[in-house]
């Protein structure tokens, strides 16, 4: 999935839950989006999940607890998202964050599919 810099629209204020394992972002246009940490870690937009082209997407099972350690600005397009998981290599950008927003439902429906199809769980495995 490329990601396009020059956004839409812009955020007014990003709020981390961490209790919560939740992401709040205000846009300039009066939306707010809810991300659990899981949905940005399955769809972030690194390499290492999102491939290197179309239709190399990696479906990332386990991560029903995973948390967010920290968000870092990135220029003034994007944020990168620290994960307790180690992962931290996304950049998402706030056109990528807006339109995860906007095919919330859509997209957590088609990787919960995945996972079914796949045998695969949300929950990491017992050790």
């Amino acid at each position: 999935m490329a990601q396009s810099f020059n956004a839409a629209h812009w955020p007014v204020e990003i709020r981390l839950k961490s209790a919560e394992k939740i992401l709040e972002v205000d846009f300039d246009n009066g939306v707010r989006f809810r991300y659990p940490a899981e949905y940005l870690r399955v769809e972030s937009p690194s390499a290492e999940v999102q491939g290197h082209g179309p239709g190399q997407k990696t479906l990332v099972a386990g991560r029903a607890a995973v948390g967010i350690l920290a968000l870092e600005p990135v220029g003034n397009y994007a944020v990168r998202i620290k994960f307790d998981d180690l992962h931290d290599t996304g950049i998402y950008s706030w056109s990528y964050l807006y339109e995860l927003g906007e095919k919330q439902a859509e997209n957590w429906q088609a990787y919960l599919e995945a996972l079914k199809k796949q045998g695969l769980s949300r929950e990491a495995p017992r050790r």
